[in-house]
């Protein structure tokens, strides 16, 4: 047996020792990853540079403002086409390009015009009547006004007017075309073909992938104008719906550190008495819809609809909530009754740690500084992505007249400036060419290393989001774990437990929480780059390959987690240690190894009590929210807004519930985590004895069964 013993503990580290100087987190420490410290500042640096070079080059209003093919803003005030607010495509099909979308640009000529076109008109049936080519020159470059000689074919040669104009609709200062289905038959101007102006009769469907991301666009824009309407008749309920969830969760954890046992107990069965009303509540609903007619319509042959309600109205919706919410009561009810041991030493470590946040209290407080941190990094990742998307130029380049001459032309395709094209050799040499627009883009370093500064953008912005979560984990953890160390409490600990422990993070152990981040951010981005290779081939791809990245994403999701895990455990060494990354995080998985049946039952068993206590809060406000903005509560009925989804106000409570019950939560997460840890180390440390006395609390020795040993008397 000493043989076997001696092999686990040498497979999993040495356990920790006796060490009468150790009181909790060592204050004589040094700074750790002094490198990474380093990388992480001038990356930080760069991530500066990168953003001032991009707010130099990138112009937001390329995506407020439609741009035509010079780069002008069509509409802005004090320009010469302030009259002129709508863009108007030559050649709408051309844009049917996903990439199109996300450099803001169609490769197609493009001109501010007063009005998008409204009726149905080809170049060569307007050459044919004066009026309506009064009509259609309204839509051709500006410099075609002075060219009344040249034919249609010169003129679609030289590319001033476009072949054809096409019944649109303003969207986004846009024109785009004004499609319309009738009995599932896409037309425009009521015919499903037309004449594409080159002599040939085209179906309407070639015009729909070039606009049918507009249709989609106007769709989901109709169903956000309701959902914005039902944001400005119900905030204030919204808001006071969130400002009950607030009190519920504080009322809550003040009930934890006074009443942890009893609340745990009362939290357990409250839960199992919301999902049961919602089971009976979701079969009331179900059998009402019986003699309903329609009611028994699939949502399967229903589709997908914008108005969410309709599906309220189906049997089938009420039975799948109701087979859900039993299969859920079901798993509760048998983890309680297999864990229910391991919920009574689960109890107590709950107790210790609203104890620790009692004597902690602005731990509370402190996830609002990550907030804080997190919502400047998201803002300035947002605001540096843009001006990086904006920041391309118009280029022009050398086009001859007779595309049969271009081998003649040595400037063909060459870039080129239209303000001094008529004064260069290039006229010279290439007498009929033409210096028209290309595309959007820039052959300079900038324009060349654009896609590397985004990819730098979303790095940095990974790696900064963790750091910020990192530094919250470990200045919890020192707090928390000051706490436990301290033998008199709180006589033992520090005067401001929170702010020693952030100071102490940011002096010393920058560098390890910057590698922590990095590993974990490395991780992120593959997967990130994994979905976007996946939307990408999407289509194009054969089993094989869908199975492979199905096997890549489900891998690297396993390993994110497990980052995330050690990553979590390791702050915890470092806050009570001191010790660099790796080497904690060595300590912290050989610690849990060797209590491996506690870390998988015990850590998680307080895991899931609470959640239960977050599933707790976020059902009971959105079970009353349900009631309120549904007007089914009848005293209050007419107080209840008028809306166009009810589910809106719901969804955005019951969220926002969520995030603020995770906030309260989350603080205890850490509380056990670092307790937890403390707690294992204790056991390996000391026996009980007088000279080796637990530090761990009555409550926690009772459910262990151990106890130290009472001093003789005096």
């Amino acid at each position: 047996m000493g043989s076997e013993g001696e092999s686990y503990f040498g497979k999993h580290g040495e356990p920790q020792k006796y060490d009468p100087t150790f009181k909790g987190p060592i204050h004589n420490r040094g700074c750790t990853d002094i490198v990474c410290c380093i990388l992480f500042i001038v990356a930080i640096i760069g991530y500066f540079i990168v953003g001032i070079v991009a707010w130099s080059h990138g112009d937001p209003r390329k995506v407020i403002y439609p741009t035509d093919s010079r780069g002008q803003f069509c509409g802005q005030a004090g320009t010469e086409l302030e009259k002129t607010p709508f863009l108007f495509y030559f050649n709408i099909m051309k844009c049917a390009s996903p990439l199109v979308l996300l450099e803001f640009q169609c490769p197609t000529t493009q001109i501010c015009v007063e009005k998008c076109p409204d009726k149905f008109m080809t170049l060569l049936k307007a050459y044919a009547n004066p009026s309506d080519m009064d009509y259609y020159k309204k839509f051709c470059k500006p410099e075609f006004a002075g060219m009344t000689k040249l034919s249609a074919p010169e003129v679609l040669r030289d590319g001033y007017c476009p072949a054809m104009l096409i019944p649109s609709r303003p969207f986004t200062r846009r024109c785009f075309p004004a499609l319309r289905a009738k009995k599932g038959v896409i037309t425009v101007d009521n015919h499903t073909t037309f004449d594409d102006g080159m002599g040939e009769r085209r179906n309407v469907t070639d015009l729909l992938e070039g606009a049918k991301k507009a249709n989609v666009v106007l769709e989901a824009r109709q169903v956000a104008m309701k959902i914005f309407e039902d944001y400005t008749v119900s905030w204030h309920w919204i808001l006071l719906g969130l400002v009950i969830a607030t009190v519920i969760s504080l009322i809550f954890v003040v009930l934890l550190r006074f009443l942890a046992g009893i609340m745990v107990w009362v939290m357990i069965v409250l839960v199992l008495l919301v999902l049961g009303y919602g089971i009976f509540h979701c079969y009331m609903e179900y059998a009402a819809l019986k003699q309903t007619p329609g009611a028994d319509v699939s949502i399967r042959e229903l589709g997908l609809l914008t108005d969410f309600t309709v599906y309220l109205q189906l049997r089938q919706t009420w039975l799948a909530f109701m087979i859900i919410l039993c299969i859920i009561e079901v798993v509760i009810i048998l983890l309680l009754i297999f864990l229910r041991k391991r919920i009574v030493i689960a109890i107590a470590l709950i107790k210790e740690a609203s104890r620790a946040v009692g004597h902690v209290m602005c731990s509370l407080i402190y996830p609002l500084l990550t907030f804080a941190l997190l919502a400047l990094v998201i803002a300035y990742w947002a605001i540096t992505a843009v001006f990086l998307s904006t920041s391309n130029e118009p280029v022009y380049k050398v086009f001859p007249n007779n595309t049969n001459n271009e081998s003649s032309c040595i400037y063909s395709r060459k870039t080129c400036d239209p303000q001094t094209f008529n004064t260069t050799n290039m006229t010279k040499a290439c007498p009929d060419a033409k210096c028209l627009f290309a595309f959007y883009g820039g052959e300079t370093y900038y324009h060349k290393y654009l896609i590397f500064f985004q990819f730098y953008n979303v790095f940095l912005f990974f790696w900064c989001a963790n750091f910020v979560t990192a530094l919250g984990q470990v200045t919890l953890a020192g707090a928390f774990a000051s706490f436990y160390w301290a033998f008199k409490k709180p006589d033992d600990m520090p005067a401001f437990p929170i702010f020693t422990s952030l100071g102490r993070a940011l002096r010393y152990h920058t560098g390890s929480l910057a590698f922590g981040s990095l590993i974990l951010s490395i991780v992120q981005v593959i997967r990130v780059l994994l979905e976007y290779l996946d939307h990408k081939l999407k289509g194009h791809q054969n089993k094989f390959t869908k199975f492979l990245l199905c096997c890549l994403k489900c891998c690297f999701w396993c390993l994110e987690k497990f980052i995330k895990f050690l990553n979590r455990n390791a702050y915890i060494m470092i806050a009570i240690y001191g010790k660099n990354f790796c080497t904690s995080a060595r300590n912290a998985f050989f610690l849990l190894m060797r209590n491996i049946v506690r870390v998988a039952v015990l850590n998680k068993v307080t895991e899931f009590l609470l959640f239960l206590g977050k599933l707790l809060i976020v059902g009971s406000v959105g079970i009353l929210s349900f009631f309120f903005f549904s007007g089914r509560i009848k005293p209050i009925e007419d107080t209840a807004p008028t809306l166009n989804y009810y589910w809106v106000p719901i969804l955005t409570v019951v969220i926002g519930s969520y995030f603020i019950a995770h906030g309260f939560f989350s603080v205890y997460g850490m509380c056990v985590d670092t307790l937890f840890l403390c707690f294992l180390e204790d056991l390996e440390r000391n026996d009980g004895s007088q000279e080796r006395p637990y530090f761990m609390p009555d409550t926690l020795l009772k459910a262990l069964k151990k106890k130290n040993e009472a001093k003789p008397s005096e």
